[in-house]
């Protein structure tokens, strides 16, 4: 077992450019302090500079820094793409593990639209190396978890509605942050 009854974990996954990074920056930001986010892109390709591959070494590593946050007493968002045929054992056992208040999400977005926000990053030199071949190779239309595990959010609830729901389905709008 992970975590505490009192501790939240979220999982937000979807294709790239569907706003995961964005929902949990907004977490963070609407909550305070003892929010910790676990984000794959962060572990994988900054950390390990691992590619995404079955098997790689980022799948645990994204476990166990969830698992240490959680046992630590933050609530805990993990993030990312977070293929389903790759990650999605791992965070099976994660969210059986954990003790606390968990919601999965999927964040739906058409390809079409996954282009369209892609093309808003102010990162240039991101937008130079990732073309919209890398995006369509990327895309996977609704890989959900087995089990009916998440919630699909689709691209036209907002931001800012999206994370209240967010708040609001974990309870994290009814708890104080503890600052560390």
């Amino acid at each position: 077992m992970v975590g505490t009854e009192e501790t939240r974990l979220v999982v937000l996954r979807g294709n790239s450019a569907s706003g995961k990074s964005s929902v949990a920056a907004g977490l963070r930001e609407r909550f305070g302090r003892n929010l910790a986010i676990v984000g794959q892109d962060n572990l994988r390709r900054t950390v390990l500079r691992e590619r995404d591959r079955p098997g790689g070494a980022n799948i645990g590593l994204i476990d166990l820094t969830a698992r240490y946050a959680l046992d630590s007493g933050f609530h805990v968002v993990v993030e990312g793409i977070l293929y389903a045929d790759r990650y999605g054992q791992m965070l099976q056992d994660l969210v059986r593990a954990h003790r606390g208040v968990t919601r999965c999400y999927y964040l739906h977005v058409p390809f079409e639209e996954t282009v369209a926000r892609h093309a808003t990053k102010a990162d240039a030199e991101y937008l130079k190396h990732v073309t919209e071949a890398h995006l369509r190779d990327w895309y996977r239309e609704k890989d959900l978890l087995p089990d009916a595990l998440e919630t699909v959010i689709d691209a036209a609830s907002g931001l800012d509605d999206t994370v209240h729901r967010i708040l609001s389905d974990t309870g994290l709008d009814q708890v104080p942050p503890i600052d560390r």
